[in-house]
């Protein structure tokens, strides 16, 4: 979520410019070469670290801090990198709250009635946004507006979101296809996909959630979406306004015959790319919704955070389902545990062993 904000509102290349800071993310992989590029990387740097785990057991946010927390304090020393560790985790217990409370680390709360991925208007997202710049309290605002349009209307946007997607379900759309055509929505795309993905995707039900960036995946999945199987409804977030103005340039050769162009802002083509390929994919049979943002501002993100998470919640009950847990995810874990000979998984261990034989 809240790497989701931060690209939204930064510059498109804001990790090249010359700025004192910049903001990485890790925690999210295990990939060992990531790390390696990662730890290289940070060999001549100052930095601190911001670690966010409710238990700080969770695999791939533990292994990443157990790395950068030890280069830290190999850098500075282990007073000083408590001064510059920051942690965001439960309030009373698990391993993290354990550490931040031995080691002095300033420490902010995860509200307990609040999932991972509901999490993104809680500490875990708004400490790293105003951390990167960004107004935190225009993102609560936005969101407070949009609570409030949805408790004062039975009829709102949230419900009508939650009808449709669920009512399309009903008939047999089975995926459904998030599409940004501003690549600045690039993340917001990935938090919706582990929203809905998460909250709907148990009991062998729920709509499969799937993003694509347009129009760049036009050139890629616009084939299969246009006259592949008719299972797939689309929701298009639209952003009216751009921050800049770029124009078309005229060319005297005009050699790729887009002099047509000439004069036209490079968001007017964009426009009605968006408009055609929502036209293109109703008319092949993909039912399309239409969330619009008036500009790419911290209070419209707010807004359309709560907006999907409150349609998330009624979309998941009117699927009979529990949309605020997720057993499923320890599936894999107690496999990788057993494989990696976990103390207290020795049975699992011998019976994974027995069945890769």
């Amino acid at each position: 979520g809240a790497r989701a904000v931060i690209e939204a509102l930064a510059g498109s290349f804001h990790n090249f410019g010359k700025a004192d800071m910049k903001i990485i993310f890790a925690g999210h992989n295990i990939g060992e070469d990531y790390y390696y590029e990662l730890l290289n990387y940070l060999e001549d740097k100052e930095f601190g670290i911001c670690v966010i785990s409710k238990s700080g057991t969770t695999t791939e946010p533990a292994i990443a801090f157990r790395l950068l927390k030890e280069m830290l304090e190999k850098k500075v020393g282990r007073t000083e990198a408590g001064k510059r560790i920051v942690a965001i985790t439960d309030a009373h217990k698990g391993a993290l709250r354990t550490l931040a409370d031995q080691e002095g680390y300033k420490s902010f709360i995860i509200p307990d009635n609040v999932g991972g991925r509901f999490s993104v208007l809680t500490p875990v997202g708004l400490l790293p946004i105003a951390i990167a710049g960004f107004d935190i309290r225009a993102l609560v605002k936005g969101a407070v507006e949009m609570r409030k349009l949805c408790l004062e209307q039975e009829i709102n946007p949230a419900t009508e979101y939650a009808a449709a997607r669920t009512a399309l379900h009903r008939k047999g759309y089975n995926i459904e296809l998030l599409a940004d055509f501003n690549p600045k929505l690039h993340y917001i795309i990935e938090w919706w996909k582990q929203l809905f993905g998460e909250s709907e995707g148990k009991d062998h039900k729920g709509i499969f959630p799937a993003g694509v960036d347009f129009t760049t995946d036009l050139h890629s999945m616009g084939q299969f979406i246009q006259q592949g199987p008719r299972m797939m409804m689309e929701t298009v977030i639209s952003v009216e306004k751009p921050h800049h103005r770029v124009d078309i340039p005229a060319d005297d050769a005009n050699l790729d015959k887009l002099n047509f162009l000439a004069g036209k802002r490079v968001d007017e083509v964009n426009k009605m790319a968006e408009l055609g390929t929502r036209l293109a994919h109703v008319d092949g049979g993909v039912p399309n919704m239409l969330v619009t943002l008036p500009e790419l501002t911290a209070e419209y993100i707010g807004q359309l955070f709560y907006f999907f998470e409150l349609a998330c919640g009624i979309s998941g009950c009117m699927s009979g389902v529990n949309p605020f847990d997720q057993p499923g995810v320890e599936a894999y874990k107690n496999n990788m545990f057993a494989l990696l000979e976990k103390p207290g998984y020795e049975e699992a261990s011998k019976a994974i062993q027995k069945r890769l034989k």
